[in-house]
C-alpha cells in the first residue's frame, strides 16, 4: 500500500488525495521515492498512474525529477524490407 503521510496531524494515504490536488513537500518526496522503487522493479508509468489516480504526465515528471533512468518505449520494432 502507499505510504501514510502525516498532514496536519492526520495520517492520509497519498493515493486518497483528490485528483488534480497539488502534492508538494514531504508528501511529494515520499510519493516520488515510492514510485521510483516500483518503476525500478518493473512497473510501467501507465500502471503507476492508474494505481495512484494521477496522470501519465504527472508520474513521468515525478520520476524524472527523482533522477530515474527512464526505460525505452518497448514494443515490437519494425524491420526495413530490403
Amino acid at each position: 500500500m502507499w505510504p501514510r503521510t502525516p498532514l496536519g496531524g492526520k495520517a492520509i494515504d497519498v493515493a486518497d488525495l483528490k485528483k488534480g490536488a497539488r502534492i508538494t513537500g514531504n508528501t511529494r518526496d515520499k510519493l516520488a521515492a515510492d514510485l521510483k522503487k516500483k518503476y525500478e522493479k518493473g512497473s510501467s508509468i501507465r500502471a503507476l498512474a492508474e494505481s495512484t489516480g494521477r496522470s501519465y504526465g504527472f508520474v513521468h515528471r515525478v520520476l524524472s525529477e527523482s533522477g530515474v533512468q527512464l526505460r525505452g518505449r518497448g514494443g515490437a520494432t519494425r524491420v526495413k524490407k530490403k
